[in-house]
């Protein structure tokens, strides 16, 4: 409830203009994009907060030292060991076998700086966990934020990537000039994310 006040103030006072589809009924990985900025995760908040959607998001396992970890935690983060990627994917879907529900926000960026490809978890989580994808979003040009449309990934997925390409050919970011085209390594290898 405390929560849900806060994001009404913030959406009151805010710039921005919160736009967003209805919010899913079932678990959903959401996808944060484009991811150019820290205040990417404040807007993220916001946006779930205000829909009451329980969310659960993928962090460096930096930003849960000392003292920052408890506040991390309590915001829904998971810490993420870079040196050992490949365990996030089984992580998470062992948690939503287990019954967790929740939305879990990806930034498949990955970082905040411009790149040549989007990083792959999510599209396995999805596959693996048999969850829609959410897409969210970030953009500057229209000062908008929130959620797109849900979609079921088909397992092709250059196809995929061009569902989600379209929606995010439009989308600025708040720093333009940081933003990545969506797309994944595996569409230009031509290999398969199995799920």
């Amino acid at each position: 409830m405390l929560r849900r006040l806060l994001s009404r103030v913030y959406w009151a006072c805010s710039r921005w203009t919160l736009s967003t589809a209805p919010a899913p009924d079932r678990p959903t990985v959401l996808l944060g994009a484009p991811h150019t900025s820290n205040w990417d995760f404040v807007l993220m908040l916001g946006i779930a907060w205000r829909l009451g959607m329980p969310v659960r998001w993928l962090g460096k396992a930096s930003l849960f030292r000392g003292w920052r970890g408890p506040l991390m935690r309590g915001l829904g983060g998971i810490p993420v060991d870079r040196s050992d990627p490949s365990r996030v994917v089984g992580d998470v879907v062992a948690r939503i076998h287990a019954g967790e529900v929740f939305g879990l926000v990806v930034t498949p960026e990955g970082t905040r700086g411009s790149g040549s490809y989007w990083k792959s978890g999510f599209y396995r989580i999805a596959r693996e966990a048999q969850l829609p994808v959410t897409l969210g979003y970030v953009d500057r040009t229209t000062m908008t934020t929130g959620l797109g449309p849900t979609i079921e990934l088909t397992g092709d997925v250059r196809a995929d990537m061009d569902v989600i390409r379209a929606f995010y050919a439009d989308k600025s970011g708040l720093r333009p000039e940081l933003r990545t085209v969506p797309r994944l390594r595996e569409e230009d290898a031509g290999d398969i994310v199995r799920g």
